[in-house]
Order: structure tokens, then C-alpha cells, then sequence
């Protein structure tokens, strides 16, 4: 009998590099099939199955999910925020076709389950800024929050309409070593370590006062499996949850930096990511999550700037 195996779509973006590995570690190299519009390089299709694969192509997905008993998938495909006020078009298609392209396939298939993310763009400006509770306006000013919004309604509907089992999160700013920025409005937290290793300076495109909601990855890597691995009768918010870990300003991640790199200097020079932020929450209150399935995030602010700056070290050799 073959193994039911877990399919990751769009496995080369910033939470799909850290996602794919952890699911090998759990399931096994052979059980997690790697999926991208992009072909991958010889070292990564060397270490577990890889097909190229374009997410609104609805065939080709359905032929991948049939052929190789995938029980589990996750959709996270998409044009991330800043790049999709760029492409709103391309951003609406990609952000919206995929995600139907699933949940047409879970509505005829229901032993699937699927994992689509969502954001904290699907707030505005008349959503409360601090402690952002789960349920509160909901007015988003960008195609990436409109887009989300959108998917966390279609979600819930599938769901109560069609029986499918589909989960998912409002991420915050996500911040890794292992992935390059992929073009979203919280990405100068990534940024800036590059650079401190780099260049011991940066330029941020944000004030310096500019307080929104992030997360350490191994956070929530570890979320959106704890999350796809409860009990379905735990899991009553079916559009997606709030998810909290850290709340700093750029000014803040620079004192933090200087703890370890005294010399690290830091200009601002906001530009237009500096709008959509200005959109965002500052701080989420993710106390529902806590609640139906135990979530409970484990960086803070110093441990987090500690890991990075070491792992930042590692990848660009830097040995003082």
C-alpha cells in the first residue's frame, strides 16, 4: 500500500524552504513533494522529490495529488504584499486561482486537508491597532490584504458548504536565515541582519517607530504544523487564526543588534511600504488560538536577534 505523502505548493518561497525541511525531518525525505513555478537547484531536488508545478494549473495539481496519495496539502503560493501592489492583477490571479484550484479538489476529495496562510494585511486602518483581537473590522487597503480577506471567507464557506477540512493562520512578519526576503512590507527585519553582517549599516524603508507584529520562523513553522496536526474538532475558527509572537520597531531590532554588533548603524528612508504598514496592527491578540488548539510562541525579541546574527555569520562566513 503507498504511503500517503504531504504536498507543498510554492516550496521555494520564504516559509515553504523552512517548512519543506521540517516536514522531511518529521514524515521522511521521500513523503513531502516540493512544488514550484521555478526550477530548484541540483542540491535541494537532491534531497527529496521536487516537481515543477504551477498552482493555478488545476490538471497538473490534481494529477500530482492523485498519482502520489497526497493526504495534506499546503498552498503557499503567492505575491506577498509590496510586489502585489506592483501586479495587483497578477497578485488577484495567483493569490485567488490557487487557492480554488484546492479547495475545488478537498470539495470532491474530502480525506485531504489542506493548509492555506493567511495574513495580518487583512486588516486597515479602522481595525484596532493594538492587541488586535480575532473577530473586529476587517477593512483591508491592499490587493495582498484584499486577496487574503477574500481567501479567509472562501475558506469558511468550503468548509461549512462542502465539508473540507482546511486550516489557517494570519501570519505576522516572518523573519528567517534560511530563505532571501520575498518582497512583503515586514521584510527589513530580514533584511537588516544581511546587512549587519554585511556591511555593519542599513537603510530601512520604514520609520523608526514603526511598531508591527512579527515572528521568529521556527515559531511559525512550528505553528502551522501544530495547527495541521489537531484534532479537527479543536479547530473552530475555519476562516484563520490570529497569531502573535514578538512586537518591536525597527529602532528597537537596531538596539537589539547593537548588543552584540556595537558598531551597527541604521538610517530611514521610508518609502511606499512605509503606507501598507501604516495599515497594519502594531500587536495581535492571538488568545483564540491559545485557546482552541495551545498554541504559545517561544522567541523573544533577544533570542531571536542572537540566533539570526549567528546563522547570518555562518552563511556569509563570517568568523569574528
Amino acid at each position: 500500500m503507498q504511503k500517503e505523502r504531504t504536498l507543498v505548493l510554492g516550496s521555494a518561497g520564504q516559509i515553504g524552504t523552512d517548512l519543506v525541511e521540517e516536514l522531511r525531518r518529521i514524515y521522511g525525505d521521500s513523503n513531502v513533494i516540493a512544488t514550484d513555478i521555478k526550477d530548484q537547484p541540483e542540491a535541494f531536488k537532491a534531497k527529496g522529490p521536487f516537481m515543477m508545478a504551477d498552482v493555478t494549473d488545476a490538471a497538473t495539481i490534481h494529477k500530482i495529488i492523485q498519482e502520489n496519495n497526497v493526504k495534506q496539502v499546503y498552498l503557499l503560493a503567492a505575491l506577498l504584499s509590496a510586489v502585489a501592489e506592483n501586479k495587483p492583477k497578477a497578485a488577484w490571479k495567483l493569490n485567488m486561482e490557487g487557492l480554488f484550484v484546492m479547495l475545488d479538489y478537498c470539495k470532491e476529495n474530502n480525506d485531504v486537508k489542506l493548509y492555506w496562510p493567511s495574513s495580518i494585511a487583512v486588516f486597515g486602518t479602522t481595525t484596532p491597532r493594538h492587541n488586535t483581537p480575532q473577530k473586529t473590522i476587517i477593512e483591508p487597503s491592499t490587493v495582498y490584504g484584499i486577496s487574503k480577506l477574500a481567501g479567509e471567507r472562501w475558506c469558511e464557506y468550503y468548509h461549512y458548504k462542502h465539508g473540507v477540512d482546511v486550516r489557517s493562520i494570519r501570519y505576522p512578519g516572518l523573519i528567517s536565515y534560511k530563505a532571501d526576503p520575498g518582497g512583503g512590507t515586514t521584510d527589513y527585519a530580514v533584511n537588516i541582519f544581511h546587512e549587519a553582517i554585511l556591511k555593519n549599516t542599513y537603510e530601512c524603508f520604514l520609520r523608526e517607530d514603526t511598531a508591527l507584529p512579527m515572528m521568529y520562523m521556527p515559531d511559525a513553522i512550528r505553528a502551522t504544523i501544530e495547527l495541521m496536526n489537531a484534532p479537527a474538532e479543536k479547530i473552530k475558527t475555519r476562516n484563520s487564526y490570529n497569531l502573535a509572537g514578538i512586537s518591536f520597531t525597527p529602532a528597537i531590532l537596531v538596539d537589539e543588534i547593537k548588543k552584540h554588533l556595537p558598531d551597527f548603524t541604521c538610517t530611514y528612508k521610508p518609502d511606499s511600504r512605509q503606507q501598507i504598514a501604516d495599515t497594519w496592527p502594531a500587536s495581535i491578540d492571538d488568545s483564540v488560538a491559545q485557546k482552541e488548539w495551545g498554541w504559545k510562541h517561544r522567541y523573544e525579541l533577544a533570542a531571536m536577534t542572537e540566533d539570526m546574527l549567528i546563522h547570518m555569520k555562518e552563511k556569509y562566513k563570517v568568523t569574528t
